[in-house]
């Protein structure tokens, strides 16, 4: 599983409120969402043209708070292709990989800069950095857990194993 776009830095303890404020949860609808995904710490990004395709770098933390599904969603729902972070609450990883966002951990955050194209390999662990040329490593996902990602989330590799067995 690979994934190219360009990335937007954030910071340290983007909490579940900072992803989508808790004023706009009366939906669920990812389009909706994605409106107002770090609405308060920049407004407008999620209604920005560049957003879609893109890579979120940010440090440590990320996803802490609420354990609402709503914040994935919202990324999601954006465009947003991938988060990488120096680290992530527990329940904001299960959101993801339950939606299909997918996320990894990466160390090395001060290498990148906003703007910069990365290539991502899940499958070997290698992240390229176009600008610098240099790369990274994130430890690689289990081939499940690409599965899962690649099918949408959880619910749908559910749906395709449902297929493969009839078969």
């Amino acid at each position: 599983m690979q994934i190219k776009g360009k990335v937007f830095i954030f910071g340290d303890n983007i909490n579940t409120d900072l992803i989508i404020p808790a004023r706009y949860l009366l939906t669920s609808d990812p389009q909706e969402l994605a409106k107002y995904c770090f609405e308060d710490i920049r407004p407008g990004f999620g209604q920005r043209n560049d957003v879609q395709g893109s890579i979120v770098i940010a440090g440590e933390n990320f996803g802490s708070g609420s354990s609402r599904e709503h914040a994935p969603l919202a990324i999601k729902g954006a465009g947003i292709k991938c988060v990488l972070a120096k680290s992530f609450s527990r329940i904001f990883l299960r959101n993801a990989i339950n939606i299909g966002l997918p996320i990894g951990e990466l160390s090395l955050i001060n290498e990148f800069k906003e703007g910069d194209e990365i290539e991502i390999n899940f499958s070997s662990g290698k992240i390229v950095n176009r600008r610098t040329q240099k790369t990274f490593e994130i430890k690689p996902y289990p081939p499940f857990l690409q599965e899962i990602i690649i099918s949408g989330g959880w619910l749908n590799y559910l749906k395709t194993l449902g297929t493969k067995e009839e078969r």
